[in-house]
C-alpha cells in the first residue's frame, strides 16, 4: 500500500540517488542514512557526517537477495539457504566480499555487511533502484542511533539532501550483525 500511494516519492528518491543524493529513511528499528554503493561522493560524505572511519565498513540493504548476489562471492547451497530463510529480515548478515564492493563500503575487511530488508520503505527505494544502497544508522559515531525524526535533525541540520517520510519498524534499536560463516554475533539486536 504504502509503495503505491508514494510511487512518485519512491522514484523521486531514487532518482536522487542516482544523481549523487544522500538520503535519510526509517528502517526497521532507527533512522537510516544511504546512498548508492557504487558513487564515492556521497559514501564519503556519509563517512563525514558520522565521523566514522572508512576502515569499518558499511551496510548494504537490498529488497530481493538477488540484489546481494553480485556483492559476495563463494556463498554454497547452505548459506544461501540460511539467507533465504532469514530474508526479508532484520538480520545483517557478513558475507565474502566480492571485486564489485568498493573499498568504502567493506572498509578493511574481506566480508561485506548485507541485508535484505522487510521494511516498506526500504523495499521500495531498493526496488525503484533496481539494486541495494547503503544503510547506516544516523547518528555521529558514539551517538545512540536516531530514534526520531527530530533527533535525526538534531544530529544532521545539514548534509542530508532529503528525507523520506516514514514510521520506523518494530525494532528497538539498530540491526543484529552477524557472520555468515561462523554464526558469530558481531552487534547483538537490541531488546
Amino acid at each position: 500500500m504504502l509503495v503505491q500511494l508514494q510511487k512518485w516519492r519512491v522514484n523521486l528518491f531514487a532518482r536522487q540517488l542516482f544523481e549523487g543524493a544522500v538520503i535519510a529513511y526509517p528502517t526497521e528499528g532507527v533512522w537510516g542514512l544511504g546512498c548508492l554503493p557504487g558513487l564515492e561522493e556521497p559514501v564519503t560524505r556519509i563517512l563525514r557526517l558520522k565521523r566514522r572511519s572508512w576502515k569499518k565498513g558499511l551496510i548494504l540493504v537490498a529488497s530481493r537477495i538477488e540484489q546481494i548476489l553480485p556483492y559476495s562471492d563463494e556463498l554454497t547451497a547452505e548459506e544461501l539457504a540460511v539467507l533465504k530463510i532469514e530474508w526479508p529480515g532484520s538480520v545483517t548478515y557478513l558475507l565474502p566480499r566480492s571485486k564489485n564492493v568498493p573499498d568504502l563500503i567493506a572498509g578493511d575487511s574481506d566480508r561485506v555487511a548485507v541485508r535484505v530488508s522487510k521494511h516498506a520503505v526500504v523495499k521500495a527505494i531498493c526496488d525503484e533502484l533496481g539494486g541495494p544502497m547503503v544503510s547506516t544508522s544516523a547518528n555521529p559515531t558514539g551517538k545512540i542511533p536516531a530514534g526520531s525524526k527530530l533527533r535525526l535533525k538534531q544530529y544532521f541540520p545539514s548534509g542530508i539532501d532529503a528525507i523520506f517520510p516514514g514510521e520506523l519498524g518494530t525494532l528497538k534499536g539498530a540491526s543484529e550483525i552477524r557472520d555468515l560463516r561462523t554464526g558469530e554475533v558481531i552487534r547483538a539486536a537490541a531488546l
